[in-house]
């Protein structure tokens, strides 16, 4: 992307374009800003930019526009089968994703983290054992802002700790990080990826392009994730919670213990973890992983898990009331997501669940539910698929509600001391609102205000 007279297309304004138009400006580019929404909806967006000279067209897709550009940046909420994005490749326009323009642009290593559970936890928890070792640090890529906007900022002795989503893999190019990991993989976006193959593709993009001189990172005990040992031309290396290893990270003894090049080291007893179920020991194995490659010594490793205590909107204590234990896991935007959350959590659970639908098979989510779920309350789009799939294999006790308020109300008559009240949805957000953060938000502050309708109404 070096013709700085050509025009560059951005398809997709909010979260990713809008910094992706800044920087292409800031580069010399000319920019077209195409977003199916109408300039009256992204106006918010739009004032970002009043001091940018752009082509703005919306409210549709129009395939000319391939023939307008040079290149195509596409924002990770942009289907990939847009008539206007096959007309470009059949042009021979390249498109890219904005983790693949900042990569072109950017002189500082990467760690790039994927998976379909646990990456935000695996990527705080690393991004804090690195700024605990005085390296200049940027957490970012589907966590927090896009990597794009700190490309200035970083410098080549520094380090991007990335999450990525598929969506974001899926038109990466040139992208080669110097640390991979792979943390599981289980379905999701098939509405989008179509088939299990495509998925799990796109998620073995992360390492496609790294040499022997990189590691990537595979989770033994996930069997999807270790069949694809043999694909990676880098050092491969794995974790396991399982099995004790010969090399790699592993439990033996009840303490996390790593071992590279015959060099052995006890990091942590797994009960010094802040961080609750088997789930988060893998993401923990993992980051420790990837900070053992990065030379950071083990006892900066220890002291950040020992007060690492998780991230907002997954298994998050929210409050007691009444004693009931109120969770908010808005993160749980899969069926094997919710079941981890379900199992962490020891007490008997009324759940709030439902969402978008992204044509997920529910089957293994509602066997989850015996002996553990008190009573389901369902919202969304997948209401009525993830009802119908419950009373089949005979769990009875559901609720429908309209919205994720009147669920909350209902989870408080449901519920009785020594319970649990849990959203964990087991779907995507985006029927409902604009994000999981959102979501989340709005149940905590649901929860806060029955707190303080309680609290009132003792004095």
């Amino acid at each position: 992307m070096k013709n700085k007279k050509g025009k560059i297309l951005v398809i997709g304004a909010a979260t990713t374009g809008i910094p992706v138009i800044k920087e292409l400006y800031r580069m010399g580019y000319k920019v077209i800003l195409n977003d199916i929404k109408s300039e009256e909806e992204l106006n918010d967006c739009l004032k970002e930019l009043d001091r940018i000279d752009i082509d703005i067209v919306s409210g549709s897709h129009p395939i000319i526009l391939a023939k307008k550009c040079d290149y195509i940046v596409v924002s990770p909420g942009v289907p990939m089968d847009l008539p206007l994005i096959s007309e470009a490749h059949k042009l021979g326009k390249e498109v890219i994703s904005e983790i693949e323009l900042a990569y072109r642009n950017t002189d500082t290593p990467i760690v790039a983290i994927t998976g379909t559970n646990g990456k935000t936890t695996t990527t705080s928890l690393l991004g804090e054992i690195v700024k605990e070792s005085k390296r200049n640090t940027f957490v970012t890529g589907n966590i927090g802002y896009p990597m794009i906007a700190s490309i200035n900022e970083a410098k080549p002795e520094g380090l991007f700790v990335l999450e990525l989503s598929s969506y974001q893999l899926e038109s990466i190019i040139k992208f080669k990080p110097i640390i991979s990991t792979i943390l599981n993989i289980t379905p999701d976006h098939l509405n989008r990826h179509k088939t299990m193959e495509n998925y799990i593709n796109i998620k073995s993009k992360i390492f496609q392009n790294q040499t022997k001189e990189d590691y990537t990172i595979l989770n033994k005990d996930d069997s999807i994730v270790y069949s694809l040992k043999s694909k990676p031309k880098s050092k491969v290396l794995l974790f396991s919670r399982k099995e004790i290893l010969s090399e790699g990270a592993f439990v033996e003894d009840g303490f996390i213990k790593v071992i590279i090049n015959d060099k052995r080291n006890t990091i942590i007893h797994i009960e010094d973890l802040n961080i609750l179920g088997k789930h988060n020991l893998e993401n923990a194995l993992a980051a420790i992983l990837m900070a053992y490659c990065l030379n950071i010594e083990p006892g900066i490793i220890r002291k950040v898990l020992k007060k690492f205590k998780g991230v907002e909107h997954r298994i998050e204590y929210v409050c007691e009331i009444d004693g009931v234990t109120y969770y908010n896991d808005s993160k749980g935007t899969n069926p094997v997501s919710s079941i981890k959350a379900i199992e962490t959590i020891n007490r008997p659970i009324v759940l709030i669940a439902g969402g978008m639908d992204e044509n997920i098979d529910f089957s293994i989510f509602v066997k989850s539910l015996k002996d553990r779920v008190k009573a389901m309350i369902l919202i969304g789009e997948t209401s009525d698929i993830i009802k119908k799939e419950a009373l089949t294999h005979g769990f009875e006790n559901i609720y429908k509600e309209k919205s994720l308020e009147e669920a909350v109300y209902r989870a408080k008559e449901l519920s009785g001391r020594g319970d649990a009240v849990l959203l964990s949805p087991a779907c995507a957000s985006w029927d409902m609102f604009k994000n999981f953060e959102e979501r989340g938000f709005i149940f905590k502050n649901t929860v806060m205000g029955l707190r303080r309708d309680e609290d009132g109404n003792k004095d």
